[in-house]
């Protein structure tokens, strides 16, 4: 008896990239909504702050606009050299790096501060009128900040000063005196900003076991002893990568508040590689040299940021990455 067999094909095992591949893309299709939700965001970073990165290039050209970036002439390090051997290159790095350290270790603590202070206010409405009014300069835009505190410093007619002639002291020239430049910057850095930096930290507040609270109250701790071994631990980790991110920015102080701020009489203190960067580029149109400027902050600023999350794990926190 003649027996038919039948001729089963044999279907080759997928490769563990295939498998890979087709589990990424189940994932994908499951959750097609968060995906789409988030598709703006990821084609923002992508023209505006990857797609120019290619523009970087120039800052190792003698980049002529006419020619353009293919035909423009090679010229290697040049642009860096000159910048470290720059007579103000020092001035610069240490007004940066002054400005970023009073940002650090007097502006960045005040938010967590605020925090820590409206999350032991128990009136609700109370607490929500503060934080309205400590809210509102953040949409205030720089412009308005330092006109506020021009009208009120101005030695003509300034409120502050005003005030300083009424109890019988001298005037004193705010604006254009190099030694009040940067109490000044920090002081409009904290109230345009420290109010809007306690949301993260309310949030993270929010979230801690009110039943570690309740424990606490059992065996006798105090409100500031609650806030002191409850809240502040369980807001560490949040602390930490706000700080990681913070340092990041070293070099970034913001070009439009320092801009403003800035005059003939107080350069020596205010000139920040941002301003620099806009003299050199803009006003004197020397693209290349402008543009190794700023390739030189971002690579200080990716370093440093590599450096406080590797720290933040040696300390036993998670990092940012």
């Amino acid at each position: 008896m003649e027996k038919n067999l039948a001729v089963e094909k044999q279907i080759p095992p997928q490769s563990p990239k295939a498998k890979k591949r087709e589990k990424l893309w189940r994932q994908i299709k499951k959750n097609k909504m968060i995906y789409l939700m988030i598709t703006p965001g990821i084609l923002y970073f992508l023209i505006y702050k990857y797609l120019p990165m290619y523009g970087l290039v120039i800052a190792f050209q003698d980049y002529k606009p006419y020619l353009g970036i293919s035909d423009s002439e090679w010229v290697g390090l040049k642009h860096f050299e000159r910048l470290f051997t720059s007579a103000e290159f020092g001035m610069i790095f240490k007004n940066t790096l002054t400005l970023f350290a009073m940002q650090i270790f007097i502006y960045f603590p005040i938010p967590i501060i605020l925090a820590l202070m409206l999350n032991e206010v128990r009136k609700e409405f109370f607490k929500r009128s503060i934080q309205t009014l400590i809210y509102i300069p953040h949409f205030m835009s720089w412009v308005v900040i330092v006109s506020i505190s021009y009208v009120m410093l101005t030695l003509d007619g300034g409120l502050i000063n005003g005030l300083l002639e009424a109890i019988g002291l001298n005037k004193i020239n705010f604006l254009l005196n190099a030694d009040w430049f940067r109490p000044m910057y920090i002081i409009q850095v904290i109230w345009r900003e420290a109010g809007w930096g306690t949301i993260i930290f309310l949030a993270a507040i929010s979230a801690v076991d009110p039943s570690l609270y309740e424990a606490a109250r059992m065996d006798g701790a105090n409100r500031f002893q609650q806030m002191w071994h409850i809240t502040i631990p369980a807001i560490k980790s949040v602390i930490v990568v706000l700080l990681i991110l913070k340092v990041g920015d070293v070099l970034e102080l913001g070009f439009e508040h320092i801009f403003l701020l800035l005059n003939a009489a107080n350069r020596e203190v205010a000139e920040i590689f941002d301003t620099y960067v806009y003299t050199a580029g803009l006003k004197q149109g020397q693209f290349s040299y402008s543009t190794a400027v700023g390739f030189f902050k971002g690579f200080v600023g990716l370093i440093l940021i590599m450096f406080a999350n590797w720290a933040a794990k040696k300390a036993g926190e998670e990092g940012v990455y």
